[in-house]
């Protein structure tokens, strides 16, 4: 199951083992209550494990000893990637707020992780591209999680990709709920 790809292995969830719902799923919180699944219990979810995960690479970040970056700029590095982008483009790509974005960037360039140049078309734009020591720590931060990942099992890979699915899903509804 391992190489299946997440839209056959979510395919094949859809066809035979698919488990049947009330019109009003449930889950059990952490005090015993019923509590019944909602968008925004959904959404809360989403935002809890996102903190845990910022828990995640603030770990990773002390393991490398490297203590002049936060857990939030890291992501915002990995938005970049490997590309050159506008600020527009890395606030619409990562749906940031502009503040944030503005101060954390400037972080980001002082501590020499993101060079930040003026558009040679239109001077008043910046672009934005990663260091090499930015791409060192996001190729380092990436190693720690592909290591996790090869410790997975296959049930365990098949379901992720699943979620992937679903929740991908869930942000296009949402999406497409705004329109």
């Amino acid at each position: 199951m391992a190489g299946k790809d997440v839209k056959g292995a979510a395919e094949e969830m859809a066809g035979a083992q698919r488990p049947t719902y009330s019109a009003v799923s449930t889950f059990i919180d952490s005090s015993g209550t019923q509590v019944p699944v909602t968008h925004l219990e959904i959404a809360r979810l989403i935002e809890r494990a996102h903190r845990r995960f910022l828990d995640l690479l603030r770990v990773e970040l002390t393991r490398l000893g490297t203590d002049d970056i936060s857990p939030s700029q890291v992501m915002l590095l990995f938005t970049i990637g490997q590309d050159e982008l506008s600020v527009r483009d890395l606030l619409e790509r990562g749906h940031y707020l502009g503040s944030n974005a503005s101060y954390n960037l400037k972080q980001l360039v002082d501590a020499n992780y993101v060079h930040r140049s003026a558009s040679l078309r239109d001077r008043r734009s910046a672009r934005l591209r990663l260091t090499a020591k930015a791409q060192s720590l996001c190729d380092a931060i990436r190693g720690m999680h592909d290591n996790h990942q090869s410790g997975r099992d296959d049930q365990e890979a098949y379901e992720l990709g699943i979620a992937f699915s679903v929740l991908r899903r869930l942000e296009m509804l949402w999406t497409g709920s705004l329109r």
